[in-house]
């Protein structure tokens, strides 16, 4: 589960965390300026239309969720002894759209779709600012990692080039073809993708033929990271005079 980040919401620091990919908001966070604190979270989820509401969510995204369960409390909402906590619903339905987290950054959250829909029951106008905040959030981080990405894709080009000097000034003879020429430099690439992807260009190729480039297009940050540098040890080794089996 990876740390925590936040909106600043009508002056109340909502916290978002991010477990599996996937974003949950602060419920906890989000009850700290209303009366009733975070016992709104109780009243809101023991409501009949919240309950629907997390039925359709869970049979739209949880293949796990259990119906037969939800069944059940169906028939008991309502009823003045009626009891529901987070912590409850999530251990009778095995529900994914909610946690309850202990330590620091403890308490309810929710999927960004639950924890708008329980903005809209706090308050009309608190869930329109929570919206527009955690729109800003993605969209910085989108930035941010298209720019960490082209940083990323820039190194590896400049990398690359220096591995391609390295194979025509050592490996390719004086005099040969142009195919004879581009094969060294498929088979120098090759062995780079072979070590960090696990197959060759072509086999990529052949086997993602609905996608537009190459494989290093599609490749992770981490992944042109250490394809950078293996560009960069490669042509040393080559430099060096050492064999692609060396």
């Amino acid at each position: 589960m990876s740390k925590g980040r936040f909106l600043q919401v009508n002056n109340t620091e909502i916290s978002v965390i991010s477990k599996n990919e996937t974003d949950y908001i602060s419920l906890t966070d989000m009850t700290s300026t209303f009366n009733e604190g975070s016992g709104l979270i109780g009243k809101w989820i023991t409501n009949k239309n919240t309950l629907e509401y997390l039925c359709v969510w869970e049979k739209i995204n949880n293949t796990s969720f259990n119906y037969t369960k939800f069944g059940v409390i169906e028939q008991e909402a309502g009823k003045n002894r009626f009891i529901m906590s987070v912590g409850q619903w999530i251990e009778r339905t095995s529900a994914t759209g909610m946690l309850v987290k202990a330590g620091r950054y403890g308490g309810t959250y929710a999927h960004k779709d639950i924890a708008f829909h329980f903005a809209m029951w706090l308050s009309p106008e608190f869930q329109i600012y929570l919206v527009n905040e955690f729109q800003r959030l993605k969209s910085e981080e989108n930035d941010r990692l298209k720019l960490e990405w082209n940083f990323q894709r820039t190194l590896a080009k400049v990398n690359y080039l220096i591995h391609t000097d390295a194979i025509k000034e050592k490996l390719i003879p004086k005099v040969v073809t142009n195919h004879q020429s581009n094969f060294v430099y498929a088979t120098e690439a090759d062995l780079l993708n072979v070590a960090l992807f696990g197959i060759t260009a072509k086999e990529w190729r052949e086997n993602n033929s609905n996608l537009k480039g190459n494989i290093r297009d599609y490749a992770s940050i981490e992944q042109l990271v250490v394809l950078s540098n293996l560009e960069s040890i490669n042509s040393l080794l080559i430099r060096q005079g050492l064999t692609q089996n060396e």
